[in-house]
């Protein structure tokens, strides 16, 4: 297993477990598009797709979880 897939199954763990429930509870959902490096591309779904704070989420909840529980260099782009 190659370090891009091993970070993106700790990546895809950390969203299953601590960010997508949050999200769900919201009415909302993530998907996760690609992994480029350290860059992670998502997509906000649901309500969360067109809440007026999704930059918000994705910069507060989403990148700084998984730069806390999995790598510091994550960076978040939203497609």
């Amino acid at each position: 297993m190659n370090h891009n897939s091993e970070l993106l199954q700790k990546i895809t763990e950390v969203i299953n477990k601590d960010i997508r429930p949050a999200l769900n509870n919201d009415g909302g959902d993530i998907s996760v598009i690609s992994l480029d490096g350290n860059v992670l591309s998502v997509r906000l779904e649901g309500a969360c797709s067109h809440c007026p704070r999704a930059t918000i989420t994705l910069q507060n909840a989403v990148q700084a979880t998984l730069r806390k529980m999995v790598s510091e260099d994550i960076e978040i782009r939203s497609v």
